[in-house]
């Protein structure tokens, strides 16, 4: 069996292991997404013999133009681990299996074309549309009140702007108009403070309500954008830092990985 593993080594000298490793992983990775343009696996394990103990020197993960779980695009998501430790014998048949938990540090870049995306994912969805909080259902005369359109503007210094509009139920759409400031809270929370409200553009009749809905939302907001909703199976991610550069949006922290997840 080793003879046969052995003959991937190719003319340039690329040593066998981190060949078979790097196409098992990129195997693997491949997986964990809905879609993806490209997905690059570097694996370092020198020497060759080190794999037999499952003993990996760094494991590098880039991936760009990926979807998760079929409704999150994202631009770009890089890991990188020190060394890590697995099961050899996985290897062999094809996967990858941590023999104990490890830590990787972690990038992840979104666009705002792909964040606007994500607004009409259902997971998403569901924690705007039929809300029947009491501070809302006044407003509406007791119906549920929905946000069927949020689009969102990323700005300098960590500022969204958000443009969106509220159902109350039995009257026509109210338009809201604020930026807000984002944050990480608890390294696992992205938080929506001090809203500050446009009225400019808002008709005279409906700028009140429009106030008032807007500071609703950004409630609601503060408190949907958990990533332990949408951690991978046995991976959490924690987040150190977040800032907006252009019409992109990058995450900096660290990803906790007990397993590898088989699907995203």
């Amino acid at each position: 069996m080793f003879g046969g593993i052995t003959g991937l080594k190719d003319p340039k000298g690329t040593d066998w292991g981190e060949r078979m490793l790097n196409t098992v992983a990129s195997q693997t990775i491949r997986h964990l997404f809905t879609k993806s343009e490209s997905v690059e696996v570097f694996v370092r394990c020198y020497p060759s013999s080190k794999l037999l103990q499952g003993s990996i020197d760094s494991f590098k993960m880039n991936a760009t133009g990926v979807v998760i779980r079929k409704d999150f695009p994202a631009d770009e998501i890089f890991v990188e681990t020190d060394a890590v430790s697995i099961d050899f014998s996985s290897v062999l048949a094809g996967k990858l299996t941590l023999k104990q938990p490890t830590q990787a540090i972690a990038k992840v870049i979104l666009s705002e074309e792909g964040i606007n995306y994500s607004f009409k994912a259902e997971l998403v969805k569901k924690r705007l549309l039929n809300l029947t909080v009491p501070a809302l259902t006044q407003l509406s005369g007791g119906n549920p009140v929905s946000f069927p359109e949020i689009q969102v503007e990323l700005l300098p210094e960590n500022r969204l702007r958000i443009f969106a509009k509220a159902d109350l139920g039995d009257r026509e759409l109210v338009p809201l108009d604020m930026t807000v400031t984002i944050a990480i809270e608890r390294r696992r929370r992205v938080s929506f403070k001090d809203p500050q409200i446009e009225l400019d553009s808002i008709p005279e009749a409906q700028k009140e309500i429009s106030k008032t809905l807007s500071v609703a939302l950004a409630d609601i907001l503060d408190n949907m954008v958990d990533l332990d909703r949408f951690d991978l199976d046995g991976v959490k991610m924690r987040l150190n830092r977040l800032e907006t550069e252009g019409k992109q949006l990058i995450f900096s922290g660290y990803a906790e990985i007990e397993r590898i997840p088989r699907t995203g």
